[in-house]
């Protein structure tokens, strides 16, 4: 019941992949980036230019209290404030306490005149400034009324821009190296289960191609050899019998491999209901004593209790054929194989034992495994007898699957030289009664 696995194919590259997952994740995480670092400027920009706007009308304000309390050719000597301009205008825009005005000022100046706030605030650029202006009317107790006008040089908030730019480029461009690093590994890891997928369809097509091959070759071998000459209907018979043994096995093939792609895409539903589990093992072993009778082999009933299970008695049946046939079939001529059915701890326990030459530690983790087959297995030799075997290596596949299928759990305990024993254990059903699906 043992196999040696051929090479595993190399899986199909998928570095090219993985470049493109890679290159959209850091797209993606750049274009975020920068929609982030564009709307942070605009918050910051307005944020700064609201806080400025604010700081200047404090000033204004300061200006005319200084103003109204000291006169106006006095008040700019007394209020000196740092990184501001202030000037004292008429409401035409022309100097009070000031030597010149710049023309934006008076148009200012008299918009602000003009204008139902307390005060207005204004831009002006040019090709080496940045400023900002806010100018307050004032509607004096005594003597003409005036415009105070507060100006900030916003040069220096280019630089700390410029500077704030500067660390959030780095900034981002450091994240977008470890997004780089990151989406690799995300892209290798996403990318894994395809390229397991592929390598496993890749070697499932090689081994059923290799495996299909042999009888296919051998039923066109035996038709060749019958038609180059006349023969006797006893050589044709012959022939034709050879024919049909390759064919059956072919078909045992074939129905394996539909089987398993069912069971891969999920279109093999299990009916569910009340089944007994000894029941079924003990016709799937009546039906396999005539396999042993062949080879001289002694199927032999154990301890069978009532074990009740929920599952679908036809898979369950060809488990318990699959782990029979193994069983015969890596047993020698005169040899034993037993089975028996108990129930423990609330599990419904399948035992399949044989007395052939067993499974070397090194092949038990690989049974399992589709067309796994042990070079020892194929033929083996016990005295002057000969033990061939004719399966796929697709068997212990398919028993697994229906056991898991079934939420259960199976095991194989082997000694080279004494035998191997083949464990099952299957949720045993509650005692009420329980419909199918």
């Amino acid at each position: 019941m043992a196999a040696v696995s051929r090479p595993a194919a190399v899986p199909q590259s998928l570095g090219g992949l993985r470049r493109r997952l890679t290159a959209w994740y850091a797209a993606t995480f750049l274009v975020i980036l920068l929609l982030l670092g564009i709307g942070m400027f605009a918050v910051i920009t307005r944020r700064f230019d609201r806080d400025l706007d604010e700081s200047l009308r404090v000033d204004t304000a300061e200006l005319q209290r200084a103003a109204e309390v000291r006169g106006v050719s006095t008040a700019l000597e007394y209020v000196r404030i740092p990184d501001r301009t202030l000037m004292v205008v008429d409401t035409l825009g022309g100097p009070l306490a000031a030597d010149s005005v710049p023309p934006w000022i008076k148009v200012l100046a008299r918009t602000a005149w003009h204008a139902e706030s307390p005060t207005v605030e204004a831009q002006y650029s040019d090709a080496a400034r940045l400023l900002r202006a806010s100018a307050r009317p004032v509607h004096a107790a005594k003597g003409e009324p005036f415009v105070i006008v507060a100006v900030a040089d916003e040069i220096e908030l280019e630089d700390k821009y410029a500077v704030l730019i500067a660390e959030f480029g780095a900034a981002a461009f450091v994240a977008v190296v470890l997004v780089v690093i990151g989406g690799w590994v995300v892209a290798r890891q996403s990318t894994a289960p395809v390229e397991r997928a592929i390598d496993h369809m890749r070697r499932f097509m090689a081994d059923a191609a290799h495996e299909l091959r042999t009888p296919l070759t051998v039923v066109r071998s035996r038709a060749e050899v019958a038609l180059q000459r006349s023969r006797t209907p006893e050589d044709y018979v012959l022939a034709l019998h050879g024919i049909e043994r390759e064919t059956e096995r072919l078909g045992r093939i074939v129905e394996d491999l539909l089987m398993l792609a069912r069971a891969d895409v999920g279109e093999r539903p299990l009916q569910r209901e009340r089944v007994f589990l000894d029941d079924v093992t003990l016709d799937a072993a009546e039906a396999a004593r005539a396999m042993a009778e062949r080879k001289s082999i002694r199927v032999e009933v154990k301890s069978f209790d009532e074990a009740a299970v929920i599952g679908d008695a036809s898979l369950l049946r060809q488990l318990a054929l699959i782990l029979l046939d193994n069983a015969i079939k890596y047993t020698e001529p005169n040899g034993l194989v037993h089975v028996d059915v108990t129930v423990a701890d609330g599990s419904a326990v399948l035992r399949v034992g044989d007395t052939g030459l067993g499974i070397p530690d090194d092949q038990l983790s690989h049974v399992f495994e589709r067309f796994y087959r042990a070079d020892a297995a194929r033929t083996r030799r016990a005295g002057s007898a000969e033990v061939s075997s004719e399966g796929a290596g697709l068997g212990l596949s398919i028993a697994q699957w229906i056991v898991e299928e079934h939420g259960g759990t199976i095991r194989i305990e082997s000694t080279v030289g004494k035998g191997t024993t083949v464990i099952v254990q299957l949720p045993a059903a509650s005692q009420s009664p329980v419909s199918s699906s």
